[in-house]
């Protein structure tokens, strides 16, 4: 853009711009293919009323606006947008001819995908509004089977599962700061002490004041990619075979119960290669390093190497546990939620994922000292109920 009478003002050559995309509510009206892009928009009222000054009064702004903003556009892009000297109407350049053009081409041809988008966002507003709609924020250890119960609880029961995946420990700590309703963690199905777990966990839950669900039961075990099938019998065969190993993050509970495992084995980090050093977020993170040759072995479930492609060696199952405060339970969101995991379509959707399946009680509120077999009380609580089942009010 020019001074009047002045040559164009010499730009430094532009790195480009980033294209960054927002929304925002306002009042009904708008259809097809229209986007909020305030550079474009005064680029169209420029191009029309030959004017800065008659273009600002078209867009009910001031000319100083106006101006400043195409300063600021120019510089952000490093291009001249507009020109114009005494006594002749302002133009577009070239390039601001040129993006005016591109941009509306694209509009054009993106049409159907913007009113589909538009549709969707303002579903947003439409279930905000209606009370019907319960959101419940959930934190919780890595799982395939819960997206898919998000799913159905979005179309099923107006249940908005707000999942945020993070390790059992992260979870359990946001669920005691109040920063989620329910928290999903998970530990091995065992008859005996498991040390590992209990020192990590027990100080996180509290009989009487947490409550545990119960979820699913799952298969972990070790994934290779085929042609190291026959190397690994176990995690005892892990040092010797040779192979990169895959971790996942300290504190979630797979690395808890990798090291569980390694510890009753006597094995120290330092003979498995790796096991400090490569690190990932998710079984499917796992499953795919080891896919793509970047690991050799890794623990994660069943049903994340066979997504891969990947030889699968079973070592233990697991109880995945949803936890809430006891104050929590009869919120509408848990109860919902509860619900539909008592239901038959739940119990369908895990049969159809490999290393899957319900569990003993699902959406039933569970003893913790029973539920977690590794939690014993030093003494007996005085009229401590018998280890169980209970419709809400157990320890």
């Amino acid at each position: 853009m020019t001074q009047p009478s002045a040559p164009p003002r010499p730009r430094p050559p532009g790195p480009g711009a980033d294209v960054r995309l927002h929304y925002e509510f306002g009042a009904p009206g708008q259809r097809g293919a229209t986007l909020g892009n305030p550079l474009i928009e005064l680029l169209i009222a420029v191009r029309d009323a030959g004017s800065i000054g008659r273009a600002a009064a078209q867009l009910g702004c001031s000319y100083r606006y106006a101006w400043g903003s195409l300063r600021k556009w120019e510089d952000t892009l490093g291009e001249a947008l507009v020109t114009w000297t005494q006594g002749q109407p302002a133009q577009l350049t070239d390039f601001g001819q040129r993006l005016l053009w591109a941009e509306l081409r694209a509009r054009t041809r993106l049409q159907p995908q913007i009113d589909a988008l538009r549709a969707d966002l303002a579903r947003v507003l439409d279930e905000a509004r209606d009370a019907r709609q319960q959101v419940l924020p959930l934190h919780a250890s890595h799982d395939l089977a819960l997206p898919r119960l998000r799913e159905h609880a979005a179309q099923q029961s107006a249940l908005h599962l707000d999942i945020r995946f993070m390790g059992s420990i992260d979870c359990l700590r946001s669920l005691n700061a109040g920063r989620c309703l329910v928290a999903g963690f998970h530990v091995p199905a065992l008859s005996g002490a498991a040390p590992l777990f209990a020192a990590a966990l027990k100080p996180l839950l509290h009989p009487g004041e947490h409550k545990l669900i119960g979820c699913a039961r799952r298969s972990q075990g070790l994934m290779t990619r085929r042609e190291h099938a026959g190397r690994l019998h176990g995690v005892a065969d892990l040092p010797q075979a040779g192979l990169r190993f895959v971790n996942r993050q300290p504190g979630s509970g797979t690395r808890l119960l990798m090291d569980h495992l390694m510890q009753a084995q006597g094995l120290q980090s330092t003979q498995i290669a790796g096991y400090d050093s490569c690190v990932e977020e998710s079984h499917v993170a796992v499953a795919a390093s080891i896919a793509s040759g970047a690991a050799d072995a890794g623990l994660g479930v069943e049903a994340a190497a066979l997504e891969f492609g990947l030889h699968f060696l079973p070592l233990v199952q697991e109880d995945y546990f949803l936890a809430c405060l006891k104050q929590n339970l009869e919120q509408p969101a848990v109860l919902r939620l509860r619900d539909l995991l008592t239901g038959r379509a739940w119990a369908e959707m895990l049969a159809a994922l490999p290393g899957y399946r319900p569990a003993a009680a699902p959406g039933q509120v569970l003893v913790m000292t029973s539920a977690l077999p590794w939690w014993r009380y030093t003494r007996p609580k005085a009229g401590a109920r018998q280890p169980g089942l209970t419709a809400g009010s157990g320890d």
